[in-house]
């Protein structure tokens, strides 16, 4: 199985299948690419900043002293340009998205489910589980894998709620459904936020707020307790640029997730030990801008628990998940 990556045993192995980076460029090639990579992302970016992108760039030269990128999944056989795919670009996604706003006025269908339905409950019930176990104080290694005690609704709503990359915006529907209330969704590609909108008003979700906008330059004033990824960080890291603007996206939830909030990522192209690899780079990398300016402040993330339900898989006597989901707590 191309693109397997075998971990210790208690580790959890996410399943990569990467599509060629050549020259898929027609509707006909789009469709075979998305096809091929049979968990679909939700997300990827082109930004155009020329600064930020160098600011990225001398990052990325700082903390590595090799040509292979820190930030690539198969780190011992990429260089740094990595795997790039059609997926990494905005042009994809707008263009699927028309597709599926032009199937939902035709026949009402709400579109892919990233992952599948099964994972998005997963994370959903999952997550709650998290935030109401750090709000009763008594959050274990395992809460959320199908433990929730003493749930209540008033346990969730200070919760702030942020979903990047939101698609269709059938995760934080789900989210509402386990008594989140303060819900946002953003996504670069107008055709997503029209879909999401659309599916919200009809299923009656009117407390979910959707907004055009690309976390890579993001033009959000304000923090939330809980940002979640299912499958941006897997796309942006599908660009050219994928390298760099990983550290662009670091630098962003940075900014983002609120003080003793909580990051959720889900990811089919990482594990859960490369995802706490790379928080840990970027918390290497902060520690030292950090010194250079004399500041106390602590390292942005860190890792506070993985699912461990997902189904699993086993091969060559090793044994594999092909999703990863990873909560960090921003310090």
């Amino acid at each position: 199985m191309v693109g397997m990556r075998l971990l210790p045993e208690d580790s959890d192995v996410a399943l990569a299948r990467t599509p060629a980076a050549t020259d898929l460029i027609s509707d006909d090639d789009r469709s075979v690419a998305a096809d091929s990579w049979s968990i679909k992302s939700e997300y990827g970016s082109t930004l155009d900043d020329e600064q930020r992108h160098a600011d990225a760039t001398e990052a990325l030269a700082a903390v590595n002293n090799r040509a292979a990128s820190d930030y690539s999944s198969d780190k011992e056989e990429q260089d740094a340009e990595g795997v790039s795919s059609m997926l990494g670009f905005q042009s994809y996604w707008d263009s699927a998205y028309a597709d599926e706003l032009a199937n939902y006025r035709e026949h009402g269908h709400a579109g892919e489910v990233w992952f599948g339905a099964d994972v998005m409950e997963i994370v959903a019930s999952w997550t709650r589980g998290l935030c109401t176990g750090i709000c009763q104080n008594h959050l274990s290694n395992h809460v959320g894998d199908g433990e929730q005690v003493g749930v209540h609704e008033k346990d969730l709503a200070d919760w702030s709620v942020l979903d990047i990359g939101t698609g269709n915006g059938l995760l934080l529907q789900q989210l509402s459904k386990q008594g989140f209330s303060d819900l946002t969704g953003t996504d670069y590609s107008e055709g997503a936020i029209d879909l999401a909108r659309r599916l919200a008003d009809r299923d009656s979700f009117t407390n979910i707020k959707f907004l055009v906008d690309d976390i890579l330059e993001t033009k959000l004033d304000t923090t939330f307790r809980l940002v979640l990824d299912k499958g941006t960080l897997d796309a942006i890291g599908l660009h050219p640029d994928g390298p760099i603007k990983r550290i662009m996206y670091w630098d962003a939830v940075s900014r983002i997730v609120a003080s003793g909030g909580l990051l959720v990522i889900t990811s089919c192209n990482s594990t859960k030990d490369e995802l706490v690899e790379e928080v840990e780079t970027l918390n290497q990398r902060k520690n030292a801008v950090g010194n250079q300016e004399a500041s106390s402040d602590p390292p942005p993330f860190r890792y506070l628990d993985h699912v461990r339900t997902y189904p699993t898989f086993t091969f060559g006597g090793s044994v594999g998940s092909r999703v990863a989901t990873v909560a960090f707590m921003r310090n």
